[in-house]
């Protein structure tokens, strides 16, 4: 990937410290945008900006803060928005859950997801912007040991869906899209769910993770989101293997 691909545009990463969401911010920074950070771990932060350089802005904060998400887009007006901040859910079988750990991910991941899309709505971002919500191929195809997570996943695809029909609506000219990741042992969130996965089917941890096969990796994740930001003609929701993006069903 060039560094001509995003010249000029500013792109906002959430969950940005780590995981797929630190692919994605490095991947958006390679391909020519100023990025700007947000996570709540500020040392990750910071060896980031050590590794990218003065292009990268890191921001320590709570993405599902309102506050900080008025701010930031005030400030940074981005065009390009990757809301990819999650919470790691609690592997266990639903009747080992309480509420509360139930709902996390509603209150982390879909809180933040619905804050930063209905800021862009109303502000509203510049014609050409895009807006990328991280949901989970769990929407699809469930998650019996991480309680409300494959639920909280799909809530963040519907939202997506609908803001692009107010998009379109209003003629405002932002695409809204949402990509849904394989289960991948290539980050903290994935490596934790696969050995809670591996147990629950009797198997080792290196067993199970080759019936998964190719691993879907931070790099191979932020190339994807380079290429959906790129290429206008993409709209909808994608499934994201190791092999790349295709339409989620």
């Amino acid at each position: 990937m060039t560094t001509s691909h995003l010249t000029g545009k500013t792109a906002v990463v959430t969950g940005a410290s780590s995981g797929l969401g630190r692919g994605i911010a490095t991947a958006l920074l390679q391909a020519g945008a100023q990025v700007v950070g947000v996570a709540r771990d500020a040392a990750k932060l910071a060896a980031l900006q050590e590794q990218l350089g003065e292009r990268f802005t890191p921001v320590a904060a709570d993405a599902t803060d309102p506050t900080t998400t008025g701010q930031l887009m005030d400030a940074y007006r981005p065009g390009v928005l990757a809301l990819v901040a999650g919470a790691s859910p609690l592997s266990r079988p639903v009747q080992r859950h309480t509420w509360q750990t139930f709902s996390s991910n509603w209150e982390v991941d879909v809180k933040h997801a619905f804050g930063w899309i209905r800021e862009a709505l109303l502000m509203p971002l510049d014609p050409g912007s895009t807006v990328i919500a991280m949901s989970s191929g769990a929407a699809v195809k469930g998650s019996p040991l991480s309680g409300g997570y494959a639920g909280a996943k799909a809530t963040i695809r519907f939202i997506a869906s609908y803001a692009q029909d107010e998009s379109e609506r209003a003629g405002l000219g932002i695409r809204f899209l949402s990509v849904l990741p394989q289960l991948t042992p290539a980050t903290e969130l994935g490596e934790k769910a696969v050995a809670a996965y591996a147990a629950r089917a009797g198997l080792d941890v290196v067993a199970y993770r080759d019936q998964l096969g190719p691993a879907l990796t931070a790099e191979m994740a932020g190339k994807s989101f380079v290429e959906l930001v790129t290429d206008a003609s993409r709209s909808g929701s994608f499934m994201l293997t190791a092999g790349g993006l295709v339409p989620a069903p």
